[in-house]
């Protein structure tokens, strides 16, 4: 295969943004999608180069200089052509084009109707000829059979490996999770299934790589892949045949998930109305048993969202996801604002946010490196129809408190974890806090700005030595009596009086919230 056979595809509507002809002939050895600034290394010579763009930056004073960066990684690693998404940005940038011209690698725009799954299939048929030959039509409609008639995943898989000679494989979930196994196939270890995963920027094993089976366009999580053990030698065409064949399984699963969801956001609904009575508990108790969930067992509600990820459905998924290997009982819905609820059967809040914690990191690789996956954990309710409500509360500010105290990492945070007020303060909208601190603060900034002083550092150094006099001067290297003028100063500054507790504390609030 060609770069130019991709031009004659009608139904991908591909157009080429630069290549003179004889670049359009370079042999196509596969194709990796990245989203990177830099992904020579996970790059092999004579792939195609899938990219919606993400990294670009609109209006960027060094606009060029960003492009030829990237086209540079392209030509050191040997790359036939890239082929640029305009759903990002509704057009290749000029800058790419030119740069792509400067360094030789032909440019084909991806138009935003166009997903990058259809283009990678096509790719590798190309490559690997037909899947229909390879995966005998007999044995096509004997799986296709087994899954109309509801067989479990690992029963369809099974007959498949068995019958088509492909060797142990396992369907993985977009988290490493395992869904199902041929028999005698080992456990597979979630970290070397994470590695395989075609995500952008991840390395995949030569000749291990997991294949899709059923992924949603912009939603990382929302996927099955086939996950072969070992490297079945000469099975490449029939094992990408086989992946295309358990779409129908994937498809089927998510039909299933999709009632179940629609039931969750049902009860999300109900847990947002104000104004609870009679008619609303017993509307709410009715969510609870849609969709599924045990009653008289305690109840614990979760709250997830994605910060710079706007794909529908993705925080659900994400949550869906952890949940699988951290509860037994979970309805999971998407809320009015894109974020996700899941309502957990579980007496036990510390030992959920434990389970989320544990997973969380795997999710978090699969997102790119500004959006941010954030849960909270809120209270265990016993009494569901008078609790629940109370408990989103909790849930939602136990989240904006671990996003406080990290704001540039994906975070689970844990309403009984709310014990202390730095992590009370970190859930506080960033405005409300910036706004106090101003109010209380902003006089010793401006006086230290103005006189070079140290007000601001000696009321921290006062409030962490407990108010010691004697202390704070030791840490500050100052004498005793420069302390006492340095918190009159303070106390007519900001009208409060250190000597009394609501003061200090006060005080103590407003330094917090400016503390990451």
């Amino acid at each position: 295969m060609i770069v130019a056979d991709l031009l004659q595809v009608p139904d991908l509507r591909l157009s080429l943004a630069w290549g003179p002809p004889e670049l359009l002939e370079r042999q196509v050895t596969g194709v990796t999608s990245t989203d990177l600034q830099d992904p020579a290394r996970y790059l092999q010579p004579g792939e195609l180069v899938l990219s919606g763009l993400v990294w670009w930056q609109p209006g960027h004073p060094e606009a060029r200089a960003l492009a030829l960066r990237f086209a540079t990684s392209l030509r050191s690693a040997g790359v036939a052509a890239l082929l640029a998404g305009e759903g990002t940005h509704g057009e290749v940038p000029p800058a790419l084009v030119s740069a792509c011209e400067v360094h030789g690698i032909p440019l084909l725009s991806v138009p935003a109707g166009t997903s990058f799954r259809a283009v990678t299939d096509r790719v590798y048929l190309r490559l690997w000829g037909s899947l229909q030959p390879a995966v005998p039509e007999q044995a096509r409609r004997e799986l296709i059979e087994l899954m109309y008639q509801g067989a479990p995943a690992g029963v369809v898989l099974d007959r498949a490996v068995s019958g088509l000679g492909c060797g142990p494989c396992s369907l993985v979930s977009a988290s490493g999770r395992t869904i199902a196994s041929s028999a005698g196939a080992p456990e597979p270890d979630p970290e070397e299934v994470r590695a395989a995963l075609p995500v952008p920027g991840a390395e995949h094993p030569h000749g291990a790589a997991a294949l899709p089976v059923g992924e949603g366009d912009g939603n990382p999580f929302d996927g099955w892949y086939l996950y072969p053990h070992g490297r079945p030698a000469g099975r490449a065409a029939v094992l990408h045949g086989l992946a295309e064949v358990l779409g129908t399984l994937w498809t089927r699963a998510r039909g299933e998930a999709a009632e179940r969801r629609r039931a969750a956001g049902r009860l999300a609904a109900l847990l947002t109305e104000s104004g609870p009575g009679p008619m609303h508990a017993a509307a709410l108790l009715e969510a609870l048993a849609a969709c599924g969930l045990p009653a008289g067992q305690p109840l614990v509600l979760v709250t997830a969202r994605i910060d710079g990820q706007d794909a529908p459905g993705a925080a659900a998924d994400a949550l869906a996801e952890a949940l699988h290997g951290a509860a037994a009982g979970f309805a999971v819905g998407t809320k009015a604002d894109g974020g996700a609820l899941a309502v957990v059967a579980t007496d036990d809040p510390a030992a959920l946010a434990a389970g989320l914690r544990e997973v969380w990191p795997r999710l978090q690789a699969r997102l790119p490196e500004r959006h941010l996956l954030r849960a909270g954990v809120g209270p265990r309710a016993d009494r569901p129809a008078a609790e629940l409500a109370a408990g989103l509360r909790q849930a939602r500010y136990a989240l904006d408190a671990a996003a406080g105290a990290a704001p540039r990492t994906g975070t689970v945070g844990a309403s009984g974890e709310l014990d202390s007020l730095a992590a009370l303060v970190r859930g506080i909208p960033a405005e409300v806090a910036q706004a106090f601190r101003r109010r209380l603060l902003e006089p010793l900034v401006e006086h230290d700005r103005g006189t070079g002083g140290a007000l601001l550092a000696t009321l921290v150094s006062f409030l962490e030595h407990d108010c010691s006099w004697a202390r704070t001067a030791e840490a500050l290297h100052v004498h005793v009596n420069t302390v006492h003028y340095r918190i009159r100063r303070i106390e007519e500054l900001t009208a409060r009086d250190l000597a009394r507790l609501d003061d200090r504390l006060d005080l103590r609030a407003a330094l917090l919230c400016g503390t990451p």
